[in-house]
C-alpha cells in the first residue's frame, strides 16, 4: 500500500541534533505528564533536559513548536506516500489506516500529553497536520472516487472527527475504544460522501 524511500545514514552531527531534540521532547513530555501545560515553560524544559536555552532555540522556535514537531514528525504512515487506491473501498481503508496509526502514536505519547497538546493555548496547532488531502486528490484525479463535497471540506471534516476522537479518548483518560471509534466515525463519514 505504501512506497518505500531509502534514507541515507545520519552524520554524527545529525545524530547529536536528533538526540538533543529527543531529550528536549522527553523533558517536555515529562513536565506535561507530571505538572500540566501551565508548567511547560522553556526554562523548565531546559532544566529538565539539561540543555541551554540556546540549544532549545537552535532546534525549536517556541514550546508549542516543539510539541507540534513531534506530532508532525510522527513515525507512522505518510499519507502522501500511499499508492493510488484501486477503488473507493481501498481509498476508505487507506484513510482509516492513516488515522489508526495516528491513534497508536497518541497512545505512545499518552493521554496527558495529548490533552495538553490539543488546547486553544497551543499557538502552534497546525490544521494541515496529518491530512490525507494529496491521497484523496490522487484518487479523485484518477476517477476512483467522486466525493459529494469539496476536498477542503472533506479534510476539515476528517480533522474535526479525529480531534473529537482524541478529545473523547482524553476525556475518558484513555479508557475508550479509541481505534474502534476512529474506524467507525471516519468509516461512516466516508460512506456518506463517496
Amino acid at each position: 500500500m505504501s512506497s518505500d524511500i531509502e534514507k541515507e545514514p545520519l552524520s554524527r552531527q545529525q545524530k547529536k541534533s536528533k538526540e538533543t531534540k529527543a531529550r528536549i521532547f522527553h523533558a517536555a513530555k515529562t513536565i506535561l505528564q507530571k505538572q500540566g501545560y501551565d508548567q511547560l515553560s522553556i526554562k523548565n524544559i531546559c532544566d529538565e533536559a539539561g540543555v541551554s536555552n540556546g540549544s532549545f532555540y537552535h532546534h525549536f522556535k517556541t514550546k508549542d513548536d516543539l510539541l507540534s514537531y513531534y506530532i508532525e514528525e510522527q513515525p507512522s504512515i505518510n499519507p502522501d506516500l500511499l499508492d493510488t487506491p484501486e477503488d473507493a473501498d481501498e481509498a476508505k481503508i487507506g484513510i482509516i489506516h492513516v488515522y489508526l496509526n495516528y491513534a497508536q502514536y497518541c497512545r505512545e505519547l499518552g493521554v496527558e500529553f495529548m490533552s495538553n497538546y490539543y488546547t486553544p493555548r497551543n499557538q502552534a496547532l497546525n490544521p494541515t497536520i496529518l491530512t490525507v488531502e494529496n491521497y484523496l486528490r490522487k484518487a479523485i484525479d484518477a476517477g476512483i472516487i467522486a466525493p459529494k463535497i469539496s476536498l477542503d471540506e472533506i479534510c476539515t471534516d476528517i480533522r474535526m472527527l479525529v480531534i473529537g476522537n482524541v478529545f473523547e479518548w482524553c476525556l475518558h483518560n484513555g479508557e475508550t475504544d479509541f481505534e474502534g471509534n476512529i474506524r467507525r466515525s471516519i468509516g461512516h463519514y466516508l460512506d456518506g460522501i463517496f
